[in-house]
């Protein structure tokens, strides 16, 4: 080996320390940047050079170190476990959080709710037949006009949170169509970057987030590819693939009283609609969904709508049975607007006591048993408010049912993302162990570089001066 083959093996030794504790630096400055991923660089010892002719050579040691490479301590199988926990942890929140909303507006069982209002209802008519009177005819009237405008409130209430999770839905997809893009550009970079043998960790790093937020957005999964692009794909095609992003957009009705469905197709087919059955938008999505399909929010407007129905043709049909205390035949207590929402078009008809008919036909001036039968519509198997009842006790399990699947997928969500991060997140304490560790060995090499130099100093300006 030639004298100066020692420096050149130092020299190796302190370039790899020095690579080491940059690449610990930078590790320790972004221990806290979302999304980062460790880094550790990748070395290999470097074999003795070949020593010609025909003299047999002595032991030789090697050449000294390389650094090959400065690795991402990611794991792809981790990160796509991640990716798919993310997605079913926003499906089900998302439908979990409007059908929560939904069942808010509904305020059962309180006071306040429409349940309590229609038992105070059918009380005040039990209370106008016992005592036929202007007073209790008044309480009637305004228990009457209360119920009305709580239907109406209700299902304006649902129509709002419709309409606000259907504008959720068109920013939902820009979003998606912008990180898309994203991902396509980080894809040319990173192919670009390592077709040209540079590191692309950070790019790689970058995309990894937006790919998290787009499953989490619409459930897309991913695929590493050869050359180091990420396809991600929703309902089997490709969102993302290279440097190119398919654009997506939304389209369906405006308003739950509309009818359809919404619906996301790509921007270039708008006749073929995307399954989206994951993420955040395919949770609101299914919110959105006709009350046939399942659809919370359409569901409650649909009741409120068979509730205001129901109440309107019970009460009508017995209230025109009846006469009132002139002897004219009554009329219809509840009328329908045909140009609107049941729930919105109901209207209170009577407007004092001498409009009641609260008699049967003949049965004389003070009978009051049809204005007892329709308080006993209160209790009616097939009336108003054992419907409703019904409707509100199967929407309380179903909601609760969101809920616990939500909370389970957000549970597989965090046991995901904690075994993602124990494997890819910076630890102070390891990376101030690898310093000093990088530091030592910097330390050592500088050791051997001096000390080759000063055998090298002996050699060239001191060998033959003995005996001058």
């Amino acid at each position: 080996m030639s004298s100066f083959a020692g420096l050149r093996l130092a020299e190796s030794a302190l370039a790899a320390a020095r690579a080491g504790m940059t690449v610990t630096g930078q590790n320790i400055a972004n221990q806290t940047t979302t999304g980062y991923t460790r880094q550790r660089v990748e070395q290999t010892s470097v074999a003795a050079p070949v020593q010609g002719g025909l003299r047999v050579q002595g032991a030789t040691a090697g050449g000294g170190v390389a650094v090959t490479g400065i690795a991402r301590l990611g794991d792809e199988i981790l990160d796509a476990r991640v990716r798919d926990a993310l997605a079913t942890s926003g499906f089900w929140s998302a439908r979990a959080t409007a059908a929560s909303q939904a069942e808010a507006i509904m305020a059962e069982p309180t006071a306040e709710g429409l349940a309590a209002n229609l038992d105070r209802f059918w009380s005040s008519w039990a209370d106008l037949a016992t005592t036929p009177e202007p007073a209790a005819a008044q309480v009637v009237l305004t228990d009457a006009q209360v119920l009305v405008g709580q239907i109406a409130a209700g299902y304006q209430a649902v129509a709002g949170q419709w309409g606000d999770l259907r504008g959720q839905v068109d920013r939902q997809v820009a979003d998606v169509n912008a990180a898309a893009e994203q991902v396509a550009v980080l894809n040319g970079r990173i192919r670009e970057a390592l077709q040209s043998g540079r590191q692309a960790n950070e790019l790689v790093d970058q995309r990894s987030v937006l790919a998290q937020q787009l499953s989490t957005a619409i459930g897309a999964k991913g695929t590493l590819e050869a050359d180091g692009t990420m396809t991600l794909r929703v309902d089997g095609n490709a969102l993302v693939s290279g440097d190119a992003s398919r654009p997506l957009t939304a389209s369906g009705p405006a308003g739950v009283a509309d009818g359809g469905r919404v619906t996301v197709s790509w921007a270039d087919r708008p006749g073929s609609a995307v399954s989206v059955t994951a993420g955040t938008l395919g949770g609101v999505i299914g919110a959105l969904a006709p009350a046939s399909d399942g659809g919370p929010l359409a569901a409650l407007a649909a009741a409120y709508d068979h509730t205001a129905r129901t109440l309107a043709v019970r009460v009508n049909d017995l209230h025109r049975a009846g006469v009132t205390s002139s002897g004219a035949q009554g009329g219809d207590f509840f009328a329908l607007d045909p140009s609107a929402p049941a729930a919105l078009g109901l209207r209170v008809v009577p407007r004092e006591l001498g409009d009641l008919a609260l008699g049967a036909p003949g049965a004389g001036p003070k009978d009051t048993s049809i204005a007892d039968r329709i308080s006993r519509l209160g209790t009616s198997q097939d009336g108003p408010s054992t419907a409703w009842s019904a409707f509100v006790t199967g929407f309380a399990v179903s909601v609760a049912g969101d809920r616990q699947r939500a909370d389970i997928a957000d549970r597989g969500a965090v046991a995901a993302v904690t075994a993602q991060q124990s494997n890819a997140s910076v630890d102070g304490d390891e990376e101030t162990i690898n310093l000093l560790s990088y530091q030592t060995a910097y330390q050592a090499a500088a050791r051997v570089l001096t000390a080759v130099d000063e055998a090298l100093d002996l050699l060239i300006n001191r060998t033959g001066l003995v005996g001058r």
